[in-house]
């Protein structure tokens, strides 16, 4: 038998949108929210020179810097006053839920509910302006140590550039941290997630021109082009799946009595996603590789040499680099099913509203068995991220491909697309019974006045 609320989902449609009007103003809202981002990464810092920039980027966009220009959306590329774009918050984020998980203070601001959470974003804040910062300078000292052929790349070097360039970044990305609430807040999606997956987008279109340009010229075989076009198929296919991939556990309700009448007892499900954590973990283990030799990549080999050894070690297709990204998607995967999942606490859920699992003791056992499967699902999650992640990262640094095309960029495209499209139909889906409540009180307060 279908559900109403099945039924209801079936029924979605251009009409229902038509009719959601806070729907379309979260639409709009998010739009306009995501033009002014793009907007922000055509503005250069002052005190540069574009045309050296470019190329003294055009050398080093081969490795890393290349990747940090993917999730800037091209920011970096123009230096513009989004180049740091959000990364810096999404460090933060990761230290301060590291933190949360040893410190007590910090533990018993996140037990005190809506008013420790503010709390504790609240230092998040402070941090990120802290790494942005740092980051910012770093940027600063390697523009002014950077020369193209037609001279250096800053204007006129000295304190106020490094100055007026920090609080610019710094400032660049403290306004996307806030932009990127306000969406969550008053658009649809989750904001942070959506202004990385429009970076990403953005340069869609011109890296599908460049990759049939380089078939054109010969530079790529047509054959590998077929491969690769069937190779980004084949992972979104594999990501489309394993993100709606569910562990339901069964979960019995007991006979229950109300007055004189007896209800049976109910059977349900606790859906435990294989991916949990989303595309949380790429994200975070992308920031972290990135955030030791964002300003180091600038410095084209004049620093010192043990920063420059780790800069070659972690470029794009090496060995280490993709050890270190493998044991990073791991470990978040692992890590941030834990923050978001409870056991503990749904045992407790389960055991005040008188569900079991069967076969299961209520309460410590519940919690027990609860966490055994998600572990051994997590590891299946893992390992599914990891390979969609790293091996189109490999075989794309040996057959020189763009950026755009490699596992992680899919993976927050598809990802974010679907949790995006997921909450547009809930708020479809709950307009509709907005809809069927107000007709209901209608009919009842007209039958009234009969």
């Amino acid at each position: 038998m279908v559900s109403a609320a099945e039924q209801l989902a079936s029924n979605l449609n251009f009409g229902a949108f038509a009719k959601a009007e806070d729907l379309k103003k979260r639409l709009w809202f998010t739009l306009i929210a995501l033009l002014v981002y793009r907007f922000g990464t055509f503005i250069p810092i002052p005190g540069i020179n574009p045309v050296a920039f470019a190329e003294t980027f055009k050398q080093n966009s081969g490795g890393i810097l290349g990747m940090v220009n993917l999730f800037a959306g091209g920011a970096i590329e123009r230096m513009a006053i989004f180049a740091l774009n959000i990364m810096p918050y999404i460090s933060a984020s990761i230290i301060m839920q590291l933190m949360s998980s040893v410190s007590p203070t910090l533990e018993a601001l996140k037990k005190e509910g809506e008013q420790g959470r503010k709390q504790i974003n609240q230092y998040t804040r402070y941090l990120t302006v802290a790494l942005a910062t740092f980051q910012a300078y770093g940027i600063a000292i390697g523009l002014e140590g950077s020369r193209a052929s037609i001279g250096s790349v800053v204007i006129d070097p000295g304190w106020f550039f490094r100055i007026s360039t920090v609080i610019t970044l710094v400032g660049g990305t403290m306004f996307l941290m806030w932009l990127g609430e306000q969406i969550t807040a008053r658009g649809v999606g989750n904001g942070i997630s959506l202004i990385i997956f429009a970076g990403i987008v953005a340069g869609l279109p011109s890296a599908i021109v460049g990759l049939f340009e380089l078939t054109r010229t010969g530079a790529m075989s047509s054959v590998l082009l077929l491969a690769l076009l069937a190779l980004m198929l084949a992972v979104v296919a594999a990501i489309v799946f394993m993100e709606r991939a569910q562990r339901r556990l069964l979960i019995q309700y007991p006979k229950r009595q109300v007055g004189n009448r007896m209800f049976q007892g109910e059977a349900s499900h606790l859906p435990l996603k294989l991916n949990s954590s989303g595309v949380i973990p790429p994200i975070f283990a992308s920031s972290l590789l990135l955030l030791p030799i964002t300003a180091a990549q600038f410095m084209q080999g004049q620093g010192p040499e043990w920063l420059n050894s780790i800069v070659a070690s972690l470029g794009r297709g090496q060995p280490l680099h993709i050890l270190i990204y493998v044991a990073l998607i791991v470990f978040f995967a692992f890590f941030y099913t834990a923050v978001v999942f409870n056991a503990t606490d749904t045992a407790d859920n389960l055991r005040k509203f008188g569900g079991f699992l069967p076969g299961i003791r209520p309460g410590a056992k519940t919690a027990e068995y609860i966490d055994y499967v998600l572990t051994r699902i997590t590891v299946v999650g893992a390992i599914y991220l990891a390979v969609v992640c790293v091996l189109p990262e490999v075989l794309i640094s040996y057959a020189a491909v763009p950026f755009y095309f490699g596992g992680t960029s899919l993976l927050i495209a598809v990802s974010v697309t679907m949790d995006t499209v997921a909450q547009v139909q809930s708020h479809l889906l709950a307009h509709q019974y907005e809809g069927l409540i107000k007709k209901a009180k209608l009919r009842g307060a007209t039958r009234g006045r009969r």
